[in-house]
Order: structure tokens, then sequence, then C-alpha cells
């Protein structure tokens, strides 16, 4: 007898287990208790991520501890919730502090603008939190199937128009945070919901079928990578002043090897909107993707997916309804740039800035190289504040005339002036952690990064190229959280020393790039570079970038990835 292909499909687990939590409570605080292992159960472990929280273990110490007859050796990752990037000097100092007293000793820049904390300890996390939250800080919705810690331009002060994107930003975020008040009864002590009236009035008890990434970006910096979002706001800037947003819905990067169902892809411009649209405009888009959503299939639940399947003018149309917002026609709007802005700049209201190139976003001390020190020495004079920015770089912000010398010192003290000095290959690099804590991770990323740059640096000054911007991005697995597929050398991680090579993006952020080879080594991907980089020295179109060089010369015509979403914004 043949089943009823109409019968509906069974939930993914995480819905059910959303849906049992009791608004992503679970039993947290029973398995917090538990001091007889340093893990938790795998149910929880799923409710953790909406609190800003990862289960992770020493994946360079499982086969050691398995041969003893020992427990993985767990911990947790905890990433800061940080609209737009931006932290105070006296937040800055207590995160510095907590790093080193309940963490491991470094801190981490993410690619979303936020700082991130490794090996906590199952004890460690409640202190670490409670502390946070005395500086005002909070890691509500960082992680899980929320919108997630929302992208801005990380200098709001050089511009009236960058702090009202800065202010819209921040203002979503705030409006798009889950409701429950299951954080800070678990975390820090307050008092139970009395039961039954607590309600998720837009995400429902089961939040959204996947994660939900939001960027606010002004032309003409792409620095957010806006095509990657879920949702995107592109600054329309008319005689000065902010007109409104082109509204982008359907970005995003995770694929998996060997999967034609999965892929990355580029958003769709929905149209234009005035700036008090914004909100109202963000919740339509969610609300359509939570209930319209695939909550059968994990690897087919985010947004780009429900687009791919329904069409985009279904998709506008059911956020025209649900907002009560016509779109208007997209207006023009032109970028050229990823990269962050280095050294001193001046902003409007008299201030200046110093951006500080930090590689894959490791604050930490090293012989000659003292980072974690320096930031700290500067957040004890600094009036201003910290910017940090989407490719794991950090602006020192806020900087008044008296100042300057002050933080230039400290700089100099420790050799960190040089740090923007590098090749330009070096300035645009980025990765993701990988290799030992993520759970995900099928190569090294971060820990490999100096080395590859090392090999490809002399070959790029051969060329006469040290001073070109091409973006090179590594990650341990395909997920893509340094957004390797906008990049145009990306490597993504197959199996232990074996990349994915992709090629021919282009360089402010508006195509795809495209696979070049399925598996190669380290060795092997440099080699496969070389005469690629070289050929470009001498060959390249004037003005014409190395991935629109690698696109046009190097690529085969039917070496593409999916169709992508339209990225054209006139």
């Amino acid at each position: 007898m043949n089943s009823d292909s109409s019968a509906p499909k069974p939930l993914a687990a995480n819905e059910n287990i959303k849906a049992a939590s009791h608004l992503l409570r679970g039993t947290l605080v029973a398995d917090l208790q538990d001091t007889s292992t340093g893990a938790i159960s795998e149910d929880n472990s799923q409710l953790t991520k909406f609190h800003g929280l990862y289960l992770q273990d020493d994946r360079d110490l499982r086969n050691a501890l398995k041969k003893e007859g020992k427990e993985k050796a767990f911990s947790f990752m905890l990433r800061v919730r940080l609209p737009g990037g931006v932290a105070s000097p006296a937040q800055w100092l207590v995160l510095d502090t907590l790093a080193g007293e309940l963490a491991s000793p470094s801190l981490r820049l993410t690619t979303r603008q936020t700082f991130q904390f490794h090996g906590i300890l199952k004890g460690n996390v409640k202190p670490l939190v409670q502390t946070m939250h005395q500086a005002l800080l909070d890691s509500i919705a960082a992680c899980g199937d929320v919108n997630r810690n929302v992208m801005a331009p990380p200098n709001p002060e050089q511009s009236a128009v960058l702090a009202q994107v800065y202010n819209d930003a921040r203002s979503w975020s705030e409006f798009a945070l889950p409701k429950t008040r299951a954080y800070h009864e678990i975390w820090l002590d307050d008092e139970l919901v009395a039961g039954g009236e607590e309600q998720e009035p837009m995400y429902g008890p089961t939040y959204l079928p996947r994660k939900f990434k939001t960027g606010f970006v002004v032309p003409p910096s792409n620095d957010v990578d806006v095509f990657s979002q879920d949702l995107g706001y592109i600054a329309i800037l008319e005689g000065g002043k902010l007109a409104g947003y082109n509204v982008t819905v359907g970005g995003g990067l995770g694929m998996s090897h060997g999967n034609a169902e999965t892929f990355p892809r580029l958003a769709d411009v929905l149209g234009f909107i005035t700036p008090e649209h914004v909100n109202v405009v963000g919740q339509a888009v969610l609300t359509t993707q939570r209930d319209h959503g695939d909550r059968t299939n994990r690897k087919h639940a985010r947004l780009k997916y429900t687009i791919e399947d329904r069409g985009i003018e279904w998709f506008k149309a059911q956020v025209e309804e649900r907002s009560g917002v016509k779109f208007g026609p997209a207006r023009a709007a032109h970028f050229t740039t990823i990269e962050d802005p280095h050294g001193w700049h001046e902003c409007a209201d008299g201030t200046s800035f110093y951006g500080l190139h930090i590689l894959s976003g490791r604050i930490k001390d090293e012989a000659g190289w003292p980072m974690k020190t320096a930031l700290r020495e500067i957040a004890e004079i600094h009036t201003g504040d910290f910017r940090l920015t989407p490719s794991q770089n950090v602006t020192i912000s806020g900087v008044t005339a008296e100042q300057k010398p002050k933080i230039e010192a400290i700089l100099a003290k420790h050799g960190l002036h040089k740090e923007n000095e590098r090749s330009r290959l070096r300035l645009n690099a980025m990765s993701c952690v990988a290799l030992p804590t993520c759970g995900l991770a099928l190569s090294e990323s971060e820990r490999i990064l100096p080395k590859l740059l090392g090999m490809l640096e002399p070959i790029f000054a051969s060329a006469g190229l040290s001073g070109d911007a091409v973006s090179l991005r590594v990650t341990g697995c395909p997920n893509g959280c340094a957004r390797p597929y906008l990049a145009e050398i990306g490597l993504v991680g197959r199996a232990p020393n074996k990349y994915a090579l992709y090629l021919g993006a282009k360089y402010n952020g508006e195509r795809l790039n495209r696979l070049a080879a399925p598996s190669l080594t380290l060795e092997d991907t440099v080699k496969h570079l070389e005469p690629v980089i070289l050929r470009y020295g001498k060959e390249r179109h004037a003005g014409e970038g190395f991935g629109d060089f690698c696109d046009r010369a190097i690529l085969p015509a039917d070496a593409t990835f999916h169709s992508v979403g339209t990225v054209a914004t006139a």
C-alpha cells in the first residue's frame, strides 16, 4: 500500500524542542546545577543558542581524553549582542577582565561586529553573564532561530546620516528581540513569570525555522556584505540626507558540500521605503518567514529557500500586505569597496577615529605583539568608544585632539602602529574560528590563515600587487561564517587540510564566486593560485579587480553556482 504523499512531513527535531521549551527555558536550570558533567543535554544545548551560548569541546584533546576514559573537554562559547558593534571603554574593560578570569584569555571579534568568549566552563557562565549585565551588555538572541546581532556602519559619528542609520539599526535590534523572560530568569535570577500569560507576539512559541540576519549599509561602502543578509537596508542619500532604504531579502551563504539543493544566494531587492517604515517592514519580512519557512528540513529552512521556492513577487506581496507599506521603485545605489578604514580619520563632530587591523579579530597578547594589553591601556584613558567592524577589526572612535597623541603613544609603545602597514591582501582577509572549538569544522581556518598569507603575500609582491585590495576568506566548513563565497579568493574546508577553492567574486560584494577546484591541500592551493596571480599582474584590464579577472579569464563559463538574487539597485 502506498503512503499518502500529501501527508504532512514530520517536523525537524529542533521544532519539537522549541515547542516543548516553555519559551526557551527547557530544563536549563537543573542542567546547570549538575556538577557531574561539564556538558548539558542535547535538547538544552539547542536552547542555549537563543541565549547566545554554544556548547563546545576542545577537539585537540578529544582522542587523548577518550583513551583515558574521560569526558570531553567541554566549555561554552558566548556571543555578545552588540548592535552595530558599539562598546564603551568601560564595557571593553569588563569584557577584557572576564576573558582573563572566566574564559580563555583572548577576546575574539566576529564577522557580525560583536565579541565572542571561548572556553567558558559551565560553572563560570552564570557569573560571566551577570557581570556583563552590570555593564549593560547581554547575549540575548546572539545565536538561535531569531534575528541575530544587527550589523551597521561602524563609525556613525562621521556624519549625521551615518548616525541616523545606526539608530535605525539599533531600533530594529531592540524591536526584534524575543520577549520571553527566560534569559533573565535563568542567568540573572529574576523571578519566574506566573504561569500562562507570557507570549511571543512576533515569533510565536517555536520562533523562526532557522537563523535570521539583518544588515544596514551606507554606499559606497558595502562593509556588511548586505546581499548576504536575510534582510538588508541600503541607505539612500539624497541632498546629503537620508531619504530612505532599498530593502533586500533572501541572502544567505551556508551550503553543504555535495548537496546541490543547498547553495549560497545573494539577496533580491524588494524596493524603496522611507525610514519610519524600517521596523514594520522588518516585522513583515520576519513573520512571512515564520509562517512559510520550511520547518521539516533545517538545511532548507533559511529565508533564501522560501523565496527560491515561492518567488520574489509572492514574497513582496506578502510583505506589503502584512506591513501596509507599498514599496517604491528601488533607487540608485553604487558600491565600490568592502574594506575598513585604517589609520586616523577626521569626523564631522570634530573628533577622530583610528582604524586598527586585527587579523581574524583575535585580541590576545603574544611576544612582540601585545594587542590585548595595548587596547586595555587605551580603554583606561579613552573618553569616546570602540566600534567593531564587519571585517573583524576595531576603530577607536570619538578621539579628541587632546587624547590623540596619548593614544598614538600607546600604539607606538606596543608596535601596533605598524599593523595597518600590511599588504592589502592581509587587510582584506577574514577567517572563522574553526578548530579546535567549533563542532562543525572540517578543517583549520583561523590557525592556518597566517601561514596562508605568508605563502601568498610574496607572490602578490613579486607581481607588484601588494597595494591592491584583494579579498581572501577562509572557513573550516561550508556554513560560511566568514562569508567566503563573496571573497575573490575563498577557501572552504572539506576535510583535514583539504579545501574547496572558489574564485571570481566581485570585490564590492555584488557577485558570488565560483568553484575553481573541489579539494586541494593548502600547499596545492597556493600552487594553483600562483600562475593566476602572476597572470593577473600582467593581463588585467585597467581598473579590473582580481575577482573580475578570474571571472573573465580563469573560470570556465559553466563553472557556476545556483542562480542568485538580483543585486541591481537602480
